[in-house]
């Protein structure tokens, strides 16, 4: 499958610090891309340098097969960029904001435009200097997505959005890869990511910690398992099975935290009368932590 971004050996440095180290990444396309990690790892500078709003220090980035950098007029036009600091011409209405920026892009569709000023229920008439955060992010939305892009660039698309709201971009954004967009989506919020995203990649103090298929990341996250037994079961069962950690006994139930497969687990279980199984899938958010508190050099 062709990338619709590509990076090699990006990186960025201001002075002595390094804010982004050699990232590789090649997001495919019509996918909904995750590039998640805490405050500082280098999140932001990576989509400045894929926008062109920042040169690399070293390496490079293609854009729908664009260098980054050199053709950014024309990344530009083809993307759907979304800033973490959206801001628009305060004295101007949305709807005027929105008119200035369809004549500068002769691809805005008009329709487009008013289906997602319904959809995000944003008021145009009102001047942007009065608007409420959220609203403001409903501006820097639907700029985004009017001129049904190639590719979305999104960081932290539902800033300030009530919980409504942010449904309805996660089908936006959903609906917008169905018909072959692709979206690249940074987020604090784990939620709207682990419901849209196919691919995630995390990054931590500048470097790649992983990126895999969401799933894939799930089936390998610890998960905490309830067995219940038609009699007690031995409390050594599961001690020489890999993976399987915290063990405890409670009378008829055994409580475990394993980390991958849960398959050598019921094998054991199963001579042993299992009348319950309780297993809840680990959350994005811990998936995240777990990374986030390893050592990634």
């Amino acid at each position: 499958m062709t990338a619709a971004i590509t990076t090699v050996g990006l990186s960025k440095q201001f002075g002595s610090t390094i804010a982004l180290d050699h990232l590789d990444l090649a997001v495919p396309t019509g996918s909904v891309f995750g590039f998640l990690g805490p405050n500082g790892a280098g999140k932001t500078t990576t989509i400045r340098m894929l926008m062109g709003l920042a040169r690399p220090s070293t390496g490079y980035a293609t854009v729908l097969g664009l260098d980054a950098t050199r053709d950014r007029d024309e990344v530009h036009r083809r993307v759907g960029y979304l800033p973490g600091d959206f801001t628009a011409y305060a004295d101007l209405t949305g709807g005027e904001y929105l008119d200035y920026l369809g004549r500068l892009r002769a691809d805005a569709d008009p329709r487009r435009r008013e289906e997602l000023v319904d959809r995000l229920e944003l008021d145009v008439s009102r001047t942007i200097r009065t608007l409420s955060r959220g609203n403001r992010q409903k501006v820097g939305l639907v700029q985004a997505f009017m001129h049904n892009p190639d590719l979305l660039v999104l960081d932290e698309p539902t800033s300030g959005l009530d919980p409504l709201m942010q449904r309805q971009f996660r089908e936006i954004a959903s609906a917008a890869r169905a018909a072959g967009s692709t979206v690249f989506l940074s987020s604090h919020v784990l939620g709207e990511v682990e419901e849209i995203a196919d691919t995630v990649a995390i990054v931590k103090e500048g470097r790649l910690v992983v990126v895999d298929a969401l799933e894939h990341l799930k089936e390998r996250a610890r998960r905490h398992i309830e067995l219940t037994f038609r009699d007690p079961p031995p409390a050594s069962t599961f001690d020489s099975i890999p993976g399987v950690r915290d063990v405890t006994v409670l009378d008829h139930t055994i409580r475990l935290v394993i980390e991958g497969s849960m398959e050598a687990v019921f094998r054991a279980a199963a001579p042993l009368g299992v009348e319950n199984v309780v297993a809840d899938h680990a959350p994005l958010d811990e998936i995240l932590i777990g990374y986030y508190e390893s050592d990634s050099s």
